[in-house]
């Protein structure tokens, strides 16, 4: 009971820290930031303000709404999962991996449901403000998530022999991202390479779960 209850303790703790991190960044970003301004940290590694409708890195798949309610109805079925996983007493490792990914989840739902609402709009010309007076750039459920970490690990341009791409320039990672994104890879990756071999446990939880309900 102790373990179950410690690691019910380590998943909150875990996905508070994230959205804290998170939505910290974002709020000082879009606040002091103009739109796709940037800072070099390093040449492998940038600070670059963008904002997109879609989900991690930025792939857009259908309409704001619709993703928007899919989001929240997908961080509802997690949080409903790792509630079983804890109260089933499965590997600490596998449940902060589930709730990293929450947490993550939970980071780009604020942002699509309240920062619409919360700040003005960021443009080339304009830091955005918190809690404008004229009102936010956008109704609840449609903010744009804010993404500023951008890894360009390898520039360069391909070799002009090369046929199609030859004299192009190649950026090895490409993806501007945020650390809910980093928070929902990160897992997702854990999971695939430690705990592969785990699902079978968690799917009997599930089922347990289920038939208990019956």
């Amino acid at each position: 009971m102790q373990k179950v209850f410690l690691k019910g303790w380590m998943a909150l703790l875990i996905i508070l820290g994230v959205l804290v991190i998170d939505q910290a960044v974002k709020v000082y970003i879009k606040t002091h930031m103009f739109l796709h301004d940037f800072k070099r940290v390093t040449s492998w590694f940038y600070i670059y303000f963008t904002e997109n409708n879609g989900m991690a890195f930025g792939m857009e798949i259908f309409g704001k709404l619709f993703l928007t309610t899919f989001r929240i109805a997908a961080v509802g079925v997690i949080g409903w999962m790792l509630y079983k996983f804890v109260k089933a007493n499965l590997k600490g490792g596998f449940i902060a991996c589930v709730a990293f990914i929450m947490a993550g989840a939970i980071g780009n739902i604020i942002d699509s449901v309240f920062y619409g609402v919360l700040f003005s709009e960021s443009n080339y010309s304009q830091i955005a403000t918190l809690l404008p007076e004229e009102g936010g750039y956008a109704p609840f459920l449609y903010g744009k998530v804010v993404d500023m970490l951008y890894f360009p690990l390898i520039e360069t341009d391909w070799p002009q022999w090369m046929p199609w791409v030859g004299g192009e320039h190649f950026i090895f990672f490409s993806p501007i991202f945020n650390i809910a994104d980093a928070s929902i890879s990160c897992g997702i990756i854990v999971v695939l390479l430690f705990y592969n071999k785990y699902w079978s446990d968690c799917f009997q939880v599930l089922k347990n779960s289920d038939e208990q309900k019956e």
